[in-house]
């Protein structure tokens, strides 16, 4: 019986090493689309400014968008 307890224990070891991996590397590719999205976006400013310019503006008016949109919630402190 004794064994099974250590064999779950075994199991549950190893269920916590793969989330820990798992959640570096979902970091990791986190990291790696930012930096691509970054990069892109430089190289878009160098390539084509007007475009980029329109582009920067239509992130600017959609998060405008959903800060105004988004019904705010109530801080628990400041009550």
């Amino acid at each position: 019986m004794q064994w099974l307890d250590d064999l779950d224990d075994l199991v549950a070891a190893v269920g916590l090493i793969r989330e820990r991996i798992r959640n570096l590397l979902l970091a990791v590719s986190l990291l790696a689309v930012s930096l691509v999205a970054q990069f892109g976006a430089v190289l878009l400013a160098l390539r084509h400014p007007p475009l980029a310019m329109a582009t920067a503006m239509i992130l600017f008016v959609t998060l405008l968008y959903r800060a105004v949109t988004v019904p705010r919630t109530r801080n628990v402190h400041t009550a």
